[in-house]
């Protein structure tokens, strides 16, 4: 019988490219469990230590943050988005699919 392991999304998340589209995804579902998930799975890529330090929060302050049902501040995440390397951008909506 072969052996599984359970599916991590954070050990694919090796390069800012990958980054960058699995934050796009998070952030079209339009809900901030999702997105804060999907930060959260990014830090645990990266080692959250290190991100926390990265981008001048405490350790325990970025758990906190990145935590299902959370409100963090926008500065908070614009600092943490800018520790991975990444930022946002804004476009247009495509209206002619709806």
């Amino acid at each position: 019988m072969a052996k599984t392991k359970p599916f991590e999304t954070y050990e694919h998340l090796d390069n800012e490219e990958v980054i960058a589209e699995y934050l796009n995804a998070a952030l079209e579902s339009g809900n901030q469990d999702v997105m804060l998930m999907a930060v959260a799975n990014i830090a645990k890529a990266r080692g959250m230590s290190q991100l926390a330090k990265d981008a001048g929060l405490g350790r325990e302050s970025l758990y906190k943050a990145l935590s299902p049902g959370s409100q963090p501040r926008y500065s908070t995440i614009m600092k943490v988005l800018g520790a991975l390397g990444v930022s946002l951008r804004v476009e247009p909506k495509d209206n002619s699919m709806q």
